[in-house]
């Protein structure tokens, strides 16, 4: 009762806030974009990029009257209430909003693509949307744009501290029972679907006849669809690397240089501490974030102040403060 109560207090709370709903918006956004990879792009294909959809969409070609959204619900349920009896109020009511609208957009699109309940239970792409999108004779197109669309989708869920549950929650159940990380309990549960896709799909199974020597090239295409979903996962979370960090040890002018970066540039830095392994005499390094725009200038004002200058350039990975990105919210799925 007392997990309802602060749900609902926390939904009243951000009922009028404009910032609340435009996350909202974006979420439903990212789990549209998943939708449409899987309706349009992979399931007619028989592709198995892992997750519940991926194990859902194995279970269709076994049974074939039930959606593979359908097939979603059938695992998402049962592991959101799991999560929330163990995780409690941990556990992110925006993760159970998209893990519950996913499924319910790929069953509204089924029937918004395609022309009948048979045609949904074939997943025939010469009977998606009247055969205009069928890429039958172009997999590795359907294998990259599913995974562009999925990875993108998944990634503004994410961005908004959200997630589509499934295998991020077991993942979380195996971090906290069999002590596993949660990045490996989330790559073991979707290498079981992988597999589960392989021996059903792969060997034929679960193929329609005369598709049974396709299944082991279909395999294949999967696995393209998975390395470029992580990659545009991994680009729509952190974007390009926008920012550099240097590390610059000039022994000459050094005023020079910080007037340089707090007036000029605008930028803050730090002075480190650091002792010359061969002369062992005592340095003071400056620390440095800048935009990669600014690489270039810097780099010839270090050049002017000190041509004998040491300096490292290397990517920053995330940048949080003030000047660069604000502190994400606490809000998403507990990867303790």
């Amino acid at each position: 009762m007392k997990l309802i109560s602060n749900l609902v207090t926390s939904v009243k709370e951000s009922v009028f806030d404009i910032k609340w709903w435009a996350s909202i918006g974006q979420i439903v956004l990212g789990c549209l974009l998943v939708a449409i990879a899987f309706v349009v792009f992979i399931n007619p294909y028989d592709m198995v990029p892992g997750g519940i959809y991926g194990l859902a969409l194995v279970l269709h070609n076994l049974f074939p009257s039930v959606q593979v959204g359908t097939f979603g619900y059938m695992f998402d349920v049962p592991l959101i209430l799991t999560a929330l009896l163990i995780f409690g109020g941990k556990f992110g009511g925006r993760t159970i909003f998209a893990s519950f609208i996913t499924p319910g957009l790929m069953n509204i699109l089924d029937y918004l693509v395609y022309p009948n309940q048979a045609a949904i239970e074939a997943l025939d792409p010469a009977l998606l949307m009247g055969g205009v999108v069928d890429l039958s004779n172009h997999l590795m197109l359907a294998a990259i744009v599913g995974g562009c669309f999925s990875g993108a989708g998944v990634g503004i869920v994410i961005r908004n501290n959200a997630a589509t549950g499934g295998t991020d929650i077991t993942g979380m159940l195996l971090h906290k029972f069999a002590k596993m990380k949660f990045a490996n309990g989330v790559l073991l549960s979707d290498a079981i679907i992988v597999l589960s896709g392989l021996i059903v799909i792969g060997f034929g199974v679960g193929l329609p006849e005369g598709k049974e020597a396709q299944g082991l090239l279909l395999s294949l295409y999967s696995a393209v669809c998975i390395f470029v979903n992580a990659k545009v996962l991994g680009f729509t979370i952190d974007g390009a690397s926008r920012d550099k960090l240097l590390f610059i040890i000039c022994e000459e002018h050094s005023e020079a240089m910080r007037d340089y970066i707090l007036h000029d540039l605008n930028r803050g830095g730090t002075y480190i501490k650091a002792t010359g392994m061969y002369s062992h005499n005592d340095k003071e390094m400056i620390f440095l974030v800048i935009n990669r725009k600014e690489v270039r200038n810097v780099q010839h004002k270090i050049k002017e102040f000190d041509p004998r200058s040491f300096v490292v350039v290397t990517d920053a990975y995330d940048t949080f403060g003030e000047g660069f990105k604000p502190f994400p919210e606490e809000d998403g799925m507990p990867v303790e």
